[in-house]
Order: structure tokens, then sequence, then C-alpha cells
């Protein structure tokens, strides 16, 4: 069962090309990187303070969605894009840092995790470099997940994050991203320590729940989802908003098929993932 993919390998051998530099961004100062994985630094214009003091404890992954990673670098460090991140990793494995750890870059938009509405504030943005659903959503060269699971520990290390506190992009804000998607190897992440994962239940012929239905069923769901970290209204029906936080989930947790219909597959790896968390962090939500 494939739990995510990567690139054949032939697509890792591409020569190495100068990093393209943004206009503008050879006027911003310069600043020493946080990880020694890091190859360039080149220094965005959007990022400000950490509101309320707040530190780092989660790291939001993303794909940049883009056509090209010119247009992708000049986006997140251009000013007046209002959009930027902490790292970008290249397809070929080069990690670019943009933003200095300790600020608060704007890669997150409007989310929620457990609790947490200012997804900004308390979390590092990687950004990696891939055309996303709309540019033929491409496979994940082995060389930069390699590169991104390099990075990721690096930075759980340094700021003492749990593995449950890496996520993507569509865990955060369901209802607007499909990033990094269900082609993102979460699997080989976790197998370094990276995220939280656990081999997704077979999808198997039986009941399922989908849009429109009602009922106590519903209302269990909803409940598990927001314990693991969801923002999800705890109503008892199975409208869109349930639907998009169940499409997240698949993405993530179950990407052999991704159809926000809740089936056993996806209920058996919910249950599971909830049984594996730390009691104290199940607990808290």
């Amino acid at each position: 069962m494939a739990t995510g993919s990567y690139a054949p390998p032939g697509a890792d051998s591409k020569r190495l090309l100068p990093l393209p530099l943004p206009k503008g961004a050879a006027d911003l100062p310069l600043f020493t990187p946080d990880s020694s994985v890091v190859s360039d630094v080149i220094p965005s214009a959007n990022f400000g303070e950490r509101n309320n003091g707040r530190l780092a404890d989660m790291i939001v992954l993303h794909y940049t969605g883009m056509p090209d990673v010119e247009g992708a670098i000049a986006r997140l460090c251009t000013a007046g894009t209002d959009v930027s991140a902490h790292y970008i990793v290249l397809e070929d494995g080069r990690i670019v840092q943009t933003v200095p750890e300790a600020k608060r870059a704007w890669h997150a938009g409007v989310g929620y995790w457990a609790g947490e509405e200012d997804i900004n504030s308390c979390s590092i943005g990687i950004e990696i470099i891939n055309r996303g659903h709309d540019w033929g959503y491409p496979d994940f060269p082995r060389r930069q997940i390699a590169a991104v699971i390099a990075l990721c520990r690096g930075i759980m290390l340094r700021h003492e994050l749990p593995a449950h506190r890496v996520l993507g992009h569509s865990d955060v804000a369901p209802s607007r991203k499909k990033d990094p998607g269900e082609k993102f190897p979460w699997h080989s992440l976790a197998n370094s320590g990276v995220g939280h994962w656990v081999l997704p239940a077979p999808i198997v012929r039986g009941e399922t729940i989908k849009f429109g239905a009602e009922g106590d069923d519903v209302l269990a769901l909803q409940h598990a989802l927001a314990r693991y970290g969801y923002g999800i209204a705890a109503n008892g029906k199975y409208d869109s908003s349930t639907m998009e936080v169940v499409t997240a989930f698949q993405r993530h947790f179950r990407p052999e098929r991704v159809d926000g219909i809740t089936d056993h597959s996806t209920l058996t790896t919910l249950q599971a993932l909830l049984g594996s968390l730390p009691a104290e962090t199940v607990a808290a939500r």
C-alpha cells in the first residue's frame, strides 16, 4: 500500500544552479543561519515579532505550489507579498533560510491546532519546492525529503519539539489548503523521528459516514478529530466543514484514498493515532 511517493532516482541528479536573488533582497541585512544544514541565506522582507513573547513549539510543512523555484523564492522574499517562511527546501536538497527562527514568518495564515489560533506565532514554517496540485503535483525527490528530515530534526532538538507537533498546512487550515498533500511521505519522516504516524488501517468494505449524516456516530468522530488537534465543531452533523477536516486527515494519515468519507480505515487509523499520543497531550485537549 502506497503511503507516499518519491521521484525516480534520475530526478535527483540535476546540476546545481545559482539561486535567484529576488529584487530588493540584496538591500536586506544578512543573518547567521540557525541550522548547520542551511546552504544559503536569502533574507525576506516579510516577518515580524512573535506575539506575546511566544516561542516556537510547532513545525508546519508546506509546498510552494508554484511552477518554478524562481517565482517561489521571489514571492516568499519580496516586500508586499505578505507571505514568507523560515526555510525553503529545494528539489536538489539545498536549504535556504529566509527568516530567523526567533521571528514570526507569515506562512500559515488563518489556522487552528489544538487550541492555538495564532499558528504563525508558535511555529516554524518550511516551504518545500513542489508545483502542487494546480501544476501537476510531481513526486518529492529523495534528496529533498532527506533534507527536510535533517532540517526538522535539528529544529526539534533546538526547540524541544515532540514528534506530534510536526504538521502539514492542510492540518491547520483544512478548509483552504491541501499541502504538502497525499504524495508527501510522512511515513519516511516518522521513521526518522519526525512527525507522528501509525500504519494506516487497510481499506475494506463496510459502513461509512458521509456528507449529510447526523447523529452520535458523527459527534463521536468530531470529538475524536478535535482531541487530535483539528479545528472542528462538534455538532453531530457531517457538514462541509467536517468533510474538509476528514479530507485533511486522510491526506496526512491515510493517503491511499482521499475522499472525505469516514470509513473503517479512517476511524481505526484515527483511534490508533490518539492511542499513541502522550496521555497528557490527549487529556489537555
